[in-house]
Protein backbone atom coordinates (compact mmCIF):
# COMPACT_ATOMS: atom_id res chain seq x y z
CA UNK A 1 0.00 0.00 0.00
CA UNK A 2 1.23 3.39 -1.23
CA UNK A 3 2.11 6.06 0.97
CA UNK A 4 -1.16 8.25 -0.67
CA UNK A 5 -3.30 5.27 -0.53
CA UNK A 6 -2.65 5.15 3.16
CA UNK A 7 -3.70 8.96 3.99
CA UNK A 8 -6.47 8.44 2.20
CA UNK A 9 -7.82 5.72 4.08
CA UNK A 10 -6.86 7.66 7.15
CA UNK A 11 -9.10 10.53 6.32
CA UNK A 12 -11.48 8.68 5.30
CA UNK A 13 -11.92 6.65 8.03
CA UNK A 14 -14.02 9.05 10.32
CA UNK A 15 -15.84 11.36 6.66
CA UNK A 16 -19.04 9.63 7.05
CA UNK A 17 -19.65 10.08 10.78
CA UNK A 18 -18.31 13.81 10.26
CA UNK A 19 -20.59 14.47 7.75
CA UNK A 20 -23.45 13.02 9.20
CA UNK A 21 -23.19 15.49 11.95
CA UNK A 22 -22.67 18.52 10.11
CA UNK A 23 -26.04 17.91 7.75
CA UNK A 24 -28.05 16.87 11.54
CA UNK A 25 -26.39 20.52 12.61
CA UNK A 26 -27.68 22.17 9.04
CA UNK A 27 -30.99 20.21 9.21
CA UNK A 28 -31.33 21.66 13.14
CA UNK A 29 -30.77 25.38 12.69
CA UNK A 30 -33.34 25.08 9.53
CA UNK A 31 -35.89 22.79 10.83
CA UNK A 32 -39.22 24.61 11.81
CA UNK A 33 -38.01 27.84 9.68
CA UNK A 34 -40.61 29.31 6.82
CA UNK A 35 -39.90 28.74 3.53
CA UNK A 36 -38.55 32.00 2.73
CA UNK A 37 -35.21 31.00 4.13
CA UNK A 38 -34.52 27.54 2.29
CA UNK A 39 -32.35 29.48 0.33
CA UNK A 40 -30.16 30.75 2.99
CA UNK A 41 -29.66 27.25 4.69
CA UNK A 42 -29.58 26.45 1.13
CA UNK A 43 -26.57 29.15 0.65
CA UNK A 44 -24.61 26.84 3.63
CA UNK A 45 -25.26 23.48 2.05
CA UNK A 46 -24.07 24.67 -1.42
CA UNK A 47 -20.26 26.30 -0.07
CA UNK A 48 -20.29 22.81 1.91
CA UNK A 49 -20.71 20.56 -1.46
CA UNK A 50 -23.86 19.04 -0.90
CA UNK A 51 -26.39 21.19 -3.38
CA UNK A 52 -25.56 22.71 -6.51
CA UNK A 53 -26.25 26.31 -7.49
CA UNK A 54 -29.73 25.46 -8.01
CA UNK A 55 -30.02 24.25 -4.70
CA UNK A 56 -29.91 20.41 -6.01
CA UNK A 57 -28.32 18.03 -3.98
CA UNK A 58 -25.58 16.55 -5.38
CA UNK A 59 -22.07 14.44 -4.95
CA UNK A 60 -19.51 17.44 -4.90
CA UNK A 61 -16.52 17.35 -2.93
CA UNK A 62 -16.66 18.70 0.69
CA UNK A 63 -13.05 18.84 1.19
CA UNK A 64 -10.68 16.56 3.09
CA UNK A 65 -12.12 16.96 6.68
CA UNK A 66 -8.66 17.41 7.79
CA UNK A 67 -9.73 19.39 11.16
CA UNK A 68 -12.67 17.51 12.51
CA UNK A 69 -10.72 14.58 11.60
CA UNK A 70 -7.57 15.69 13.53
CA UNK A 71 -10.00 16.05 16.68
CA UNK A 72 -11.98 12.86 16.53
CA UNK A 73 -7.71 10.94 16.22
CA UNK A 74 -7.00 13.23 19.44
CA UNK A 75 -9.88 12.09 20.79
CA UNK A 76 -9.16 8.25 20.47
CA UNK A 77 -5.13 8.42 21.08
CA UNK A 78 -6.14 9.89 24.32
CA UNK A 79 -8.21 7.31 25.00
CA UNK A 80 -11.67 8.05 24.18
CA UNK A 81 -12.75 9.12 27.91
CA UNK A 82 -11.92 5.37 29.40
CA UNK A 83 -12.81 3.54 26.56
CA UNK A 84 -11.82 -0.22 26.69
CA UNK A 85 -11.56 -2.78 23.78
CA UNK A 86 -14.49 -4.65 25.16
CA UNK A 87 -17.17 -2.16 24.66
CA UNK A 88 -15.83 -0.57 21.55
CA UNK A 89 -18.47 -1.04 19.45
CA UNK A 90 -18.10 -0.97 14.97
CA UNK A 91 -20.42 1.46 14.20
CA UNK A 92 -18.30 3.85 15.78
CA UNK A 93 -20.45 4.32 18.87
CA UNK A 94 -17.56 5.75 20.48
CA UNK A 95 -17.61 8.60 18.74
CA UNK A 96 -21.11 10.24 19.79
CA UNK A 97 -19.19 12.02 22.69
CA UNK A 98 -16.59 13.91 19.99
CA UNK A 99 -18.96 14.23 16.88
CA UNK A 100 -20.69 17.68 17.73
CA UNK A 101 -17.22 19.56 18.46
CA UNK A 102 -16.04 17.88 14.82
CA UNK A 103 -18.75 19.70 13.49
CA UNK A 104 -18.70 22.73 15.05
CA UNK A 105 -15.00 23.03 14.31
CA UNK A 106 -15.61 22.35 10.47
CA UNK A 107 -18.66 24.68 10.58
CA UNK A 108 -15.70 27.04 11.88
CA UNK A 109 -13.38 26.43 9.32
CA UNK A 110 -15.56 26.61 6.81
CA UNK A 111 -16.90 30.39 8.00
CA UNK A 112 -13.74 31.43 8.10
CA UNK A 113 -13.15 30.21 4.29
CA UNK A 114 -16.27 31.98 3.22
CA UNK A 115 -14.86 35.05 4.24
CA UNK A 116 -11.40 34.42 3.17
CA UNK A 117 -12.98 34.04 -0.32
CA UNK A 118 -14.66 37.59 -0.31
CA UNK A 119 -11.26 39.12 1.01
CA UNK A 120 -9.01 37.34 -1.41
CA UNK A 121 -11.53 38.07 -4.27
CA UNK A 122 -11.36 33.97 -5.16
CA UNK A 123 -14.14 33.18 -7.27
CA UNK A 124 -13.82 29.74 -7.80
CA UNK A 125 -13.29 27.42 -4.56
CA UNK A 126 -13.04 23.18 -5.52
CA UNK A 127 -13.79 24.24 -9.12
CA UNK A 128 -17.31 25.61 -8.34
CA UNK A 129 -18.14 29.55 -7.99
CA UNK A 130 -17.57 31.18 -4.27
CA UNK A 131 -20.59 31.88 -2.63
CA UNK A 132 -20.11 35.72 -3.08
CA UNK A 133 -19.92 35.04 -6.89
CA UNK A 134 -22.93 33.46 -6.87
CA UNK A 135 -24.85 35.54 -4.67
CA UNK A 136 -22.73 38.31 -3.94
CA UNK A 137 -20.54 40.13 -1.37
CA UNK A 138 -23.49 40.34 1.28
CA UNK A 139 -25.08 37.74 1.31
CA UNK A 140 -22.10 35.53 1.22
CA UNK A 141 -21.03 37.42 4.91
CA UNK A 142 -24.24 37.06 6.40
CA UNK A 143 -24.16 33.46 5.27
CA UNK A 144 -20.40 32.90 7.06
CA UNK A 145 -21.39 34.53 10.18
CA UNK A 146 -24.74 32.55 9.94
CA UNK A 147 -22.40 29.81 10.03
CA UNK A 148 -20.09 31.10 12.74
CA UNK A 149 -23.10 31.09 15.04
CA UNK A 150 -24.32 27.88 14.16
CA UNK A 151 -20.78 26.37 15.41
CA UNK A 152 -21.14 27.57 18.49
CA UNK A 153 -24.90 26.94 18.65
CA UNK A 154 -23.67 23.26 17.42
CA UNK A 155 -20.73 22.67 20.00
CA UNK A 156 -22.76 22.77 23.03
CA UNK A 157 -24.56 19.16 21.61
CA UNK A 158 -21.67 17.79 23.46
CA UNK A 159 -23.86 18.01 26.82
CA UNK A 160 -26.60 15.93 25.45
CA UNK A 161 -23.96 13.23 24.72
CA UNK A 162 -22.67 13.22 28.55
CA UNK A 163 -20.02 15.97 28.56
CA UNK A 164 -19.98 17.73 31.72
CA UNK A 165 -20.10 21.92 31.66
CA UNK A 166 -16.50 22.37 32.70
CA UNK A 167 -15.40 20.56 29.63
CA UNK A 168 -17.70 22.45 27.70
CA UNK A 169 -17.17 25.60 28.76
CA UNK A 170 -13.17 24.42 27.85
CA UNK A 171 -13.97 24.02 24.50
CA UNK A 172 -15.69 26.63 23.94
CA UNK A 173 -12.52 28.76 25.40
CA UNK A 174 -10.04 26.77 22.87
CA UNK A 175 -12.58 27.33 19.77
CA UNK A 176 -12.99 31.02 20.98
CA UNK A 177 -9.57 31.23 21.66
CA UNK A 178 -8.18 30.10 18.72
CA UNK A 179 -11.38 31.85 16.17
CA UNK A 180 -9.24 35.23 18.15
CA UNK A 181 -5.70 33.91 16.80
CA UNK A 182 -6.76 33.06 13.80
CA UNK A 183 -8.58 36.34 12.85
CA UNK A 184 -4.87 37.90 14.05
CA UNK A 185 -3.12 35.70 11.57
CA UNK A 186 -5.52 36.94 8.13
CA UNK A 187 -4.67 40.20 9.57
CA UNK A 188 -1.24 39.86 8.91
CA UNK A 189 -2.02 37.98 6.11
CA UNK A 190 -4.02 40.79 4.32
CA UNK A 191 -1.39 43.62 5.61
CA UNK A 192 1.48 41.49 4.01
CA UNK A 193 -0.16 41.85 0.98
CA UNK A 194 1.31 44.91 -0.09
CA UNK A 195 4.63 44.68 1.25
CA UNK A 196 7.89 43.41 0.21
CA UNK A 197 10.05 44.06 3.93
CA UNK A 198 8.17 41.10 5.67
CA UNK A 199 11.02 38.81 7.44
CA UNK A 200 10.53 34.72 7.47
CA UNK A 201 9.68 35.40 10.89
CA UNK A 202 7.36 37.57 10.72
CA UNK A 203 5.88 35.47 7.95
CA UNK A 204 6.09 32.01 10.42
CA UNK A 205 4.72 33.96 13.09
CA UNK A 206 1.52 34.75 10.70
CA UNK A 207 1.26 31.12 9.49
CA UNK A 208 1.38 29.89 12.89
CA UNK A 209 -2.08 32.22 13.95
CA UNK A 210 -3.51 30.99 10.28
CA UNK A 211 -2.91 27.92 10.42
CA UNK A 212 -1.40 26.91 13.27
CA UNK A 213 -4.18 27.85 15.50
CA UNK A 214 -6.76 26.05 14.03
CA UNK A 215 -5.30 22.33 14.25
CA UNK A 216 -3.76 22.91 17.38
CA UNK A 217 -7.41 23.89 18.26
CA UNK A 218 -8.73 20.26 16.85
CA UNK A 219 -6.11 18.16 18.48
CA UNK A 220 -6.83 19.88 21.78
CA UNK A 221 -10.60 19.57 22.06
CA UNK A 222 -10.53 16.22 20.92
CA UNK A 223 -7.83 15.33 23.98
CA UNK A 224 -10.05 17.33 26.15
CA UNK A 225 -13.02 14.98 25.21
CA UNK A 226 -10.86 11.78 25.31
CA UNK A 227 -8.77 12.31 28.90
CA UNK A 228 -8.30 14.52 31.61
CA UNK A 229 -4.56 14.03 31.70
CA UNK A 230 -3.08 16.90 31.45
CA UNK A 231 -0.07 16.26 29.86
CA UNK A 232 -1.68 14.51 27.29
CA UNK A 233 -4.15 17.43 25.80
CA UNK A 234 -0.87 20.28 26.38
CA UNK A 235 0.98 17.21 24.22
CA UNK A 236 -1.84 16.74 21.54
CA UNK A 237 -2.30 20.20 21.44
CA UNK A 238 1.15 20.76 20.17
CA UNK A 239 0.96 17.97 17.99
CA UNK A 240 -1.88 19.85 15.75
CA UNK A 241 0.20 23.32 16.42
CA UNK A 242 3.51 21.71 14.55
CA UNK A 243 1.12 19.98 11.84
CA UNK A 244 -0.74 23.24 10.78
CA UNK A 245 2.58 24.91 10.36
CA UNK A 246 3.56 21.84 8.43
CA UNK A 247 0.98 21.71 6.23
CA UNK A 248 1.25 25.53 5.14
CA UNK A 249 4.75 24.89 4.66
CA UNK A 250 4.08 21.72 2.59
CA UNK A 251 1.85 23.79 0.26
CA UNK A 252 4.61 26.55 0.33
CA UNK A 253 7.28 24.01 -1.30
CA UNK A 254 4.63 22.44 -3.73
CA UNK A 255 3.63 25.60 -4.90
CA UNK A 256 7.14 26.40 -6.32
CA UNK A 257 8.39 23.11 -6.86
CA UNK A 258 5.84 20.71 -7.70
CA UNK A 259 5.31 19.54 -11.18
CA UNK A 260 1.92 20.05 -13.02
CA UNK A 261 1.37 16.40 -12.53
CA UNK A 262 1.77 16.40 -8.70
CA UNK A 263 -0.24 19.51 -8.40
CA UNK A 264 -3.16 19.68 -10.39
CA UNK A 265 -1.99 23.09 -11.54
CA UNK A 266 1.08 25.14 -13.22
CA UNK A 267 4.19 24.41 -12.28
CA UNK A 268 5.81 27.54 -10.20
CA UNK A 269 2.04 28.54 -9.82
CA UNK A 270 3.05 30.35 -6.81
CA UNK A 271 5.74 32.31 -8.55
CA UNK A 272 3.58 33.42 -11.46
CA UNK A 273 1.22 34.49 -8.99
CA UNK A 274 4.10 36.33 -6.40
CA UNK A 275 2.26 34.55 -3.54
CA UNK A 276 4.75 36.02 -0.81
CA UNK A 277 5.34 32.48 0.83
CA UNK A 278 8.48 31.29 2.50
CA UNK A 279 10.52 30.34 -0.67
CA UNK A 280 10.65 34.18 -1.44
CA UNK A 281 10.73 35.42 1.88
CA UNK A 282 13.80 33.36 2.16
CA UNK A 283 15.57 34.24 -1.03
CA UNK A 284 14.58 38.10 -0.17
CA UNK A 285 16.73 37.63 2.75
CA UNK A 286 19.96 35.98 1.15
CA UNK A 287 20.20 36.85 -2.21
CA UNK A 288 22.60 39.44 -3.54
CA UNK A 289 21.60 42.82 -3.46
CA UNK A 290 21.40 42.72 -7.18
CA UNK A 291 19.27 39.97 -6.87
CA UNK A 292 16.77 41.03 -4.18
CA UNK A 293 16.62 44.20 -6.59
CA UNK A 294 15.25 41.47 -9.61
CA UNK A 295 13.03 39.82 -7.05
CA UNK A 296 11.32 43.39 -6.15
CA UNK A 297 10.86 44.30 -9.68
CA UNK A 298 9.37 41.09 -10.36
CA UNK A 299 6.88 40.73 -7.50
CA UNK A 300 6.00 44.42 -8.03
CA UNK A 301 5.11 44.62 -11.70
CA UNK A 302 1.74 44.95 -12.81
CA UNK A 303 1.74 42.59 -15.81
CA UNK A 304 1.97 39.07 -15.80
CA UNK A 305 5.39 37.00 -15.12
CA UNK A 306 6.47 35.61 -18.54
CA UNK A 307 8.26 32.42 -18.59
CA UNK A 308 11.96 33.61 -18.20
CA UNK A 309 11.12 36.21 -15.13
CA UNK A 310 9.71 32.82 -13.28
CA UNK A 311 12.58 30.82 -14.40
CA UNK A 312 14.65 34.45 -13.00
CA UNK A 313 13.51 33.81 -9.89
CA UNK A 314 13.54 29.54 -9.60
CA UNK A 315 17.25 30.70 -10.65
CA UNK A 316 17.57 32.34 -7.81
CA UNK A 317 16.02 30.26 -5.24
CA UNK A 318 18.66 27.84 -6.16
CA UNK A 319 21.71 30.04 -5.74
CA UNK A 320 20.42 31.30 -2.18
CA UNK A 321 19.41 27.24 -1.48
CA UNK A 322 16.21 27.86 -0.78
CA UNK A 323 14.22 24.92 -0.84
CA UNK A 324 16.81 22.80 1.48
CA UNK A 325 15.79 25.62 3.80
CA UNK A 326 12.14 25.12 3.45
CA UNK A 327 12.67 21.56 3.19
CA UNK A 328 14.51 22.17 6.66
CA UNK A 329 11.82 24.24 7.63
CA UNK A 330 9.37 20.99 6.94
CA UNK A 331 11.59 18.50 9.04
CA UNK A 332 11.82 20.66 12.07
CA UNK A 333 8.11 21.13 12.51
CA UNK A 334 7.66 17.46 11.48
CA UNK A 335 10.04 16.50 13.80
CA UNK A 336 8.09 18.60 16.85
CA UNK A 337 4.95 16.76 15.74
CA UNK A 338 6.54 13.61 16.54
CA UNK A 339 7.59 14.39 19.78
CA UNK A 340 4.90 15.67 20.82
CA UNK A 341 2.86 12.69 19.98
CA UNK A 342 5.77 10.53 21.36
CA UNK A 343 5.20 12.01 24.87
CA UNK A 344 1.51 11.33 25.17
CA UNK A 345 0.73 8.47 27.42
CA UNK A 346 -0.13 5.13 25.66
CA UNK A 347 -3.76 4.34 26.22
CA UNK A 348 -3.15 0.33 25.60
CA UNK A 349 -6.75 -0.21 23.20
CA UNK A 350 -6.97 -1.08 19.62
CA UNK A 351 -8.98 2.11 18.91
CA UNK A 352 -6.03 4.23 20.45
CA UNK A 353 -3.27 2.50 19.15
CA UNK A 354 -5.00 3.01 15.46
CA UNK A 355 -5.77 6.38 15.75
CA UNK A 356 -2.14 6.76 17.55
CA UNK A 357 -0.71 4.77 13.93
CA UNK A 358 -2.99 7.21 11.62
CA UNK A 359 -1.96 10.66 13.38
CA UNK A 360 2.17 9.05 12.52
CA UNK A 361 0.82 8.50 8.91
CA UNK A 362 -0.66 12.07 9.05
CA UNK A 363 3.53 13.31 9.66
CA UNK A 364 4.93 11.31 7.32
CA UNK A 365 2.77 12.17 4.77
CA UNK A 366 3.42 15.80 5.06
CA UNK A 367 7.94 15.09 5.39
CA UNK A 368 7.29 12.93 2.07
CA UNK A 369 5.01 14.84 -0.41
CA UNK A 370 6.81 18.12 0.75
CA UNK A 371 10.60 16.54 0.54
CA UNK A 372 9.46 15.22 -3.31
Amino acid sequence: MTLSTTIQSTLLRHNQAITTALQAAVRKAEEGQSHTLHAYYGQMQYHLGWVDTQLTPIQSNPGKLMRPSLLLLAYETAGAWGLRDETASENNEHLRRALPAAAALELTHNFTLIHDDIEDGDAERRHRPTLWKQWGIPQALNTGDGMFALARLTLWGVLDEGVGGITAARLGAALDHACLVLAEGQYLDISFEQRLDISVTMYTDMIWRKTGALMACAAEMGALLGTQDEKTIESLRRFGEAMGVAFQVRDDILGVWATAAELGKTSAGDVYRRKKSLPILHALEHASTHDQTVLREVYTQETPLTSEQVGQVLAIFAQTKTRAYCSDFLAQQCKAAHEALASVPHYHTTISARARGDMETLVHFVEETGRS
